[in-house]
């Protein structure tokens, strides 16, 4: 096995484990909340809140992995059309586009987020947490999806992987 998918395996497992624990902290406390409204009679209102931010990262996060497994959504009724030759290039140009997505929205202007709300000091109302470190996800995550379309660009113009 190369270094290069040792490093991507690696990267993988992390967030693979990451995703679980923010999954298993999210049902926690969903069910704390059910539990303390319907048998305590109270409410607390950190937890949903906790509940937010943990779906955000979840999502996020999990897209950068869905990513990395190439198994996010895609419709292609044209694309089984196109020839073997034609779905490589197809292939990489959508890995191309994926790349400057996630440059552009995810790294550039999740940084100028995270940048501005760490600055004017927005805190999250009952945590009391800088929101800045909630949208962090966004650039993280971006900078592992423009990783794991460079790898994938890489495995396809060396056709070490099958297309997909």
């Amino acid at each position: 096995m190369k270094r290069s998918e040792v490093i991507f395996n690696k990267i993988n497992k992390i967030i693979e484990v990451f995703l679980v624990i923010i999954f298993g902290l999210l049902v926690i406390d969903v069910l704390w909340q059910v539990f303390s409204r319907y048998v305590l009679n109270t409410s607390f209102s950190f937890t949903e809140e906790f509940a937010r931010f943990a779906l955000i990262w979840l999502s996020i996060l999990g897209a950068a992995y869905l990513n990395a497994k190439r198994e996010h959504l895609s419709m292609d009724f044209l694309y089984q059309k196109f020839s073997l030759k034609n779905q490589k290039k197809v292939s990489i140009l959508i890995e191309l586009f994926i790349l400057l997505f996630a440059l552009i929205v995810m790294v550039i202007g999740g940084l100028n987020l995270v940048y501005t709300t760490l600055h004017l000091e927005q805190l999250s109302g009952t945590l009391r947490i800088p929101l800045g470190y909630i949208y962090a996800i966004l650039p993280f995550s971006g900078l592992l999806i423009m990783y794991f379309s460079v790898y994938h660009i890489k495995n396809l113009m060396n056709n070490n992987k099958q297309l997909k």
